[in-house]
């Protein structure tokens, strides 16, 4: 027998199987670019910056060309590391720009890669792929995707449009775990969270350089290729070899059925531009107007109530994912683990002083240690790996907000006065916001994005202020923050340099501390006190300012 027929012989517990190449192949848009460009061109309108998109074209241009070289660079190292969101954009696709355009760009830097993953690329559904599955199923095989991706978001979308999703107990994406193939641990973690181990896996993907490489160091049981792009033309020459190379997964089908299950094993198993310029600094020493207006989310901009049937419906999904990954946890039982992992996140937050650097902590932390610290060490691998969708769904969950009164109209205010406007919050998922303004129809009406789980630094540091300060190139002396607790929003906002710092009531902060905060430490005490968002507006029209309705 030769060695791939020995390789393929025996049945495995799990198919992991790459994104791109395998599962879905992908063709280049030839206005993609083009069409990125334009809505980069968009979104820095809406934060008072004027890019043409020919410029934007050209630097879009140059960062994917770095990129790419980059990416063939780690497919050479031994253990890789993903790039963060930021970085892609501000030390790659737009390094050569105006650090406020870098900045409005980088703040939104994940939902600007989920939007541009489908802009510059078609993905269709590759021939064989839904047998394969269907296959899988039927055979008891488990199934796990392990992707080297930049926007895991958007395969996950991708991979539940096409009607897939539910046949993956886990998905693994190099964007959200932090490493990347050909780093093994990417599909010992796919492995360890399915419930197995690499040895027991086959694992399919479509190059050399970076596939088989993984496959090997993971020391998987049989390594395939289904060729695509790149598959007979590495970067670079490479030592090792599939077990197999098949045109497509339909090839992969029949290998698969024909295997021999092991004694005990998967069979049988249920199924599962412009130059720099001057910063904005207001229309003039007299005017009422802020250079930028920087607001608060939670309890600014909306009040939350929380959402307990919510949270338990949640519990529920996580438990028949889970179950699909082959792990038995009763909903109870994983609701319990939730609520227990966020008092141990609050008790975190507590141990860190509220001194000059303040960190967040990331969904791998809080979904492995807080949330999994009395689960399995398996189940813990399945929430490393699922972290980043599970808190975009848990922070779905635990709450409703209501737009608070008058948050419209002071927002069409500035657009209209061209006042530009940045979210500055804490809040563990900032997609979540993002998708909440949506809903309450204002995003268009929002230039900046600043998210403490995007940035890594909670307020009261400093530099959440400051990276929304950059984004819109305004001065702080001339800037207003509008928050609901003085203990951190307002120590940011000082911290910051911020000129005018407002309290709005019926926040987080009762009356009695927004009253004493009035005569407290200097760090905490406001320029002004409003009941209603709409009260700024009284703040900046006596002058002789015209109204806008």
């Amino acid at each position: 027998m030769d060695t791939a027929a020995s390789a393929l012989r025996h049945r495995p517990e799990a198919l992991l199987l790459d994104f791109g190449g395998v599962v879905f192949q992908t063709r280049k848009r030839p206005e993609g670019r083009a069409h990125v460009a334009r809505h980069l061109e968009l979104v820095l309108a809406r934060a008072g910056h004027t890019v043409a998109a020919d410029t934007l074209r050209a630097s879009l241009d140059a960062g994917l060309a770095a990129l790419k070289d980059w990416k063939n660079a780690a497919g050479r190292r031994l253990t890789p590391a993903e790039l963060d969101h930021r970085t892609i954009w501000t030390d790659f696709l737009v390094s050569d720009l105006d650090a406020p355009v870098r900045e409005v760009l980088a703040g939104s830097a994940s939902e600007l890669l989920a939007r541009m993953s489908t802009l510059l690329s078609e993905h269709e559904v590759r021939p064989g792929i839904r047998e394969l599955l269907a296959t899988a199923d039927e055979l008891g095989v488990r199934v796990g995707m392990v992707s080297n991706a930049h926007s895991g978001r958007s395969h996950r979308t991708l991979l539940r449009e096409a009607g897939l999703e539910d046949h993956f107990g886990v998905q693994v994406y190099s964007d959200e775990v932090g490493i990347r193939k050909p780093h093994p641990e990417m599909i010992a973690l796919a492995a360890r969270a399915l419930g197995t181990v690499p040895e027991r896996c086959w694992y399919v993907g479509d190059t050399q350089d970076r596939d088989v490489v993984a496959g090997r160091r993971a020391g998987v049981a049989a390594v395939l290729l289904t060729r695509h792009h790149h598959t007979d033309s590495p970067p670079y020459p490479v030592r090792v070899r599939a077990d197999a190379v098949h045109d497509t997964p339909e090839g992969l089908i029949a290998p698969l059925r024909e295997s021999v299950p092991a004694a005990g094993g998967a069979h049988g198993r249920a199924a599962t531009g412009p130059g720099p310029r001057a910063r904005r600094s207001g229309d003039s020493e007299a005017s009422r107007l802020p250079a930028a207006l920087l607001l608060d989310q939670g309890g600014v901009i909306a009040d939350s109530t929380p959402t307990p049937d919510a949270q338990r419906a949640f519990a529920e999904r996580l438990a028949a994912r889970l179950r699909r990954a082959g792990h038995e946890l009763a909903p109870d039982t994983l609701l319990e683990a939730v609520l227990a992992g966020r008092d141990r996140y609050r008790v975190w937050k507590g141990a860190h002083p509220e001194g000059a650097a303040v960190p967040e902590v990331s969904p791998r932390r809080f979904w492995c240690e807080f949330v999994g610290r009395d689960l399995s060490p398996r189940v813990r691998d399945f929430l490393y790996a699922e972290s980043a969708q599970l808190m975009v769904e848990y922070a779905r969950a635990k709450s409703h907000a209501r737009m608070r009164r008058g948050v419209p109209e002071v927002l069409r205010f500035c657009a209209a006065q061209g006042v530009p406007v940045a979210i500055v919050s804490n809040t563990v998922c900032g997609r979540a916001v993002r998708e909440e303004l949506d809903r309450f129809g204002i995003e268009h009406l929002v230039g900046a994005h600043v998210y403490s789980d995007e940035l890594g630094r909670r307020k009261p540091d400093p530099a959440t202020v400051a990276a929304a300060l950059t984004a819109l190139d305004a001065e702080p002396a001339h800037s207003w923050f509008v928050g609901d607790k003085p203990w951190r929003d307002l120590a940011a906002a000082h911290r910051g340099g911020v000129g005018t710092t407002v309290l709005v009531r019926g926040g987080s902060a009762g009356d009695e501390r927004i009253d004493a905060a009035l005569t407290g430490v200097e760090h905490e005490r406001p320029t002004h006190v409003i009941d209603e968002m709409d009260d700024l507006l009284g703040l900046w029209t006596p002058a002789g300012l015209p109204q806008h309705s």
